[in-house]
C-alpha cells in the first residue's frame, strides 16, 4: 500500500494547473526537479501583495512601503525557521541557487582564495556548482579537485578524503543529485571537511523540497536553494551562510541598500544580510515564497519524504519490468533512465504527446554524462501531489513508446 498524505485530492485541488489537459489528455506532471507547480496560496499572495501593499521596501516612510518591508522581513524569518538558521542575518535573498553559488564563489573567492588554492566539488554536480568555480579559476588561478563517483552512482568517500591538503579552501557539493537522485551523506562530508578546518557549501536545490533541512544540525557553512523548486515563484532563492564567514566576505554587487554611507572618497557597507542584497529585491516573490514554505511545512516534510519515497519505489519497481531499461544512480525523489537504443529526446517528445511531462537531456550535468558514457537520460521527478495512478500512466505510456519503435 502506498502511504498517502492527508486529503490527497484536496492537495491536488490546491494546484490549479494540475487540472488542465495537454493534447486532450489529463496532464501528468513529472518534471518537478526542474520546477514545481504553485498552490493557490502562493498565487493569491502575489496578487494580494501587488494589489494591496505594493511599494519599494526598506527606505520608504509611507504606509505601503512599511507594509511591504514588514512582509519581506517576515519572509526572511520564515526562511530562517525553514532552515533552522540561528539568525535571520544569515539569510540572504538571491534570484535562485545559481546566483547563490555565484555569489559565494565570487565573494568567498575574493576574500579567501588565491592562486593555487583549491576547491573540492564532485563529479555529479550541476553546472551551476562547476562553472562559477571555473570562472574564479580564470580570475584567480584556483584549482578544482573532483570527487569521483562509483559505478552505482554514489560519491567515493575514500577518494574524497585524499583530496584535502594545505591548499584546500572550501568544499562545494550537492546534497541530492539532480540526475541520479543520490542523496549524499552530507553530514559525513561536512565532518571530514571540518576535520581539516575547511568550510562546506551545500547545493540544496534538490533536497529542500523533499526533506527537513536543519543547517545547524548539519553544520554546513553555506546552503543554497531555489524557491521555485519548493512550490514558490521563480526568480527567488536563498543563500544561508554562517555569520562568521559572511561578515568577512566582501559584497557581491554594489548599489542601493547594500551601503552604509557613500562618498566619492569611499563607501562603507550595510550590516548583514543587506550587504549582499544590492538594489530592489524581488520582494513580491519573496513574500509569496514564504507562503510556499509555510504550505509544505504544514503538510509536514517528514510526511512528504515518506510519501514521495514510496511513490518513487513504486515507479522503480514498475520501470524494472520494462524490457531493456537502464536506471541510473540511486533514485529518491526522481529516477533517470534510458530505454534501450531509443534516444532520450524521442522518448520525451512521445511521452509529451501522451500527456506525460518529463525532462530529457544532460540536465546541466555534462561531466556526469561523460562519466556515465551517455548523452542524456529521461528523468521523471516526483512531488507530493503526484499519485500512484500517474505512475501507472507513465509506465503505460513508456510501453506505447517502445511499441512505436
Amino acid at each position: 500500500m502506498l502511504p498517502e498524505l492527508p486529503d490527497i485530492k484536496e492537495i491536488r485541488a490546491d494546484f490549479p494547473i494540475l487540472s488542465r489537459e495537454v493534447y486532450n489528455t489529463p496532464l501528468v506532471y513529472l518534471d518537478n526537479a526542474a520546477t514545481t507547480q504553485k498552490p493557490r496560496v502562493v498565487l493569491d499572495a502575489i496578487t494580494q501583495a501587488y494589489t494591496t501593499s505594493n511599494a519599494n521596501v526598506h527606505r520608504g516612510l509611507h504606509r505601503l512601503s512599511q507594509e511591504s518591508t514588514e512582509m519581506l522581513e517576515a519572509s526572511r524569518q520564515t526562511v530562517k525557521r525553514f532552515l533552522n538558521a540561528s539568525s535571520s542575518s544569515e539569510i540572504i535573498f538571491t534570484k535562485g541557487t545559481t546566483e547563490s553559488i555565484n555569489l559565494l564563489a565570487t565573494s568567498f573567492g575574493e576574500r579567501f582564495m588565491h592562486e593555487g588554492d583549491e576547491v573540492i566539488v564532485s563529479e555529479m554536480e550541476h553546472h551551476s556548482n562547476i562553472v562559477p568555480w571555473q570562472l574564479l579559476s580564470e580570475r584567480r588561478g584556483i584549482v578544482l579537485r573532483v570527487i569521483p563517483i562509483t559505478d552505482d552512482g554514489r560519491l567515493d568517500l575514500d577518494a574524497y578524503k585524499t583530496l584535502f591538503n594545505e591548499k584546500t579552501r572550501i568544499v562545494s557539493v550537492t546534497h541530492v543529485s539532480n540526475v541520479l537522485g543520490t542523496v549524499n551523506p552530507i553530514d559525513e562530508i561536512i565532518r571530514i571537511a571540518h576535520q581539516h578546518e575547511v568550510p562546506v557549501a551545500v547545493d540544496g536545490a534538490q533536497s529542500a523540497p523533499h526533506q527537513f533541512v536543519d543547517v545547524q544540525a548539519m553544520d554546513c557553512d553555506f546552503f543554497a536553494f531555489s524557491a521555485h523548486k519548493v512550490y514558490g515563484p521563480t526568480g527567488v532563492g536563498v543563500l544561508y551562510g554562517k555569520e562568521r564567514w559572511l561578515e568577512q566576505m566582501p559584497p557581491y554587487q554594489g548599489g542601493g541598500e547594500m551601503i552604509g554611507r557613500v562618498r566619492f572618497s569611499g563607501t562603507t557597507f550595510n550590516e548583514l544580510p543587506y550587504k549582499f542584497e544590492a538594489g530592489t529585491p524581488n520582494y513580491i516573490g519573496n513574500i509569496a515564497a514564504a507562503k510556499a514554505l509555510d504550505y509544505v511545512q504544514n503538510l509536514g516534510l517528514d510526511n512528504i519524504r515518506t510519501y514521495e519515497e514510496s511513490l518513487v519505489k513504486y515507479a522503480v519497481e514498475g520501470l524494472q519490468e520494462i524490457p531493456d531499461i537502464k536506471i541510473y544512480g540511486q533514485p529518491s525523489s526522481l529516477v533517470s533512465f534510458n530505454l534501450g537504443k531509443i534516444h532520450h529526446s524521442d522518448v520525451g517528445v512521445l511521452l509529451d504527446r501522451l500527456g506525460v511531462a518529463v525532462r530529457t537531456g544532460h540536465h546541466c550535468a555534462e561531466p556526469l554524462m561523460d562519466r556515465l558514457g551517455i548523452t542524456g537520460t529521461v528523468r521523471a521527478s516526483f512531488s507530493f501531489y503526484n499519485t500512484k495512478h500517474e505512475v501507472d500512466v507513465l509506465l503505460s505510456a513508456l510501453r506505447k513508446v517502445i511499441s512505436m519503435f
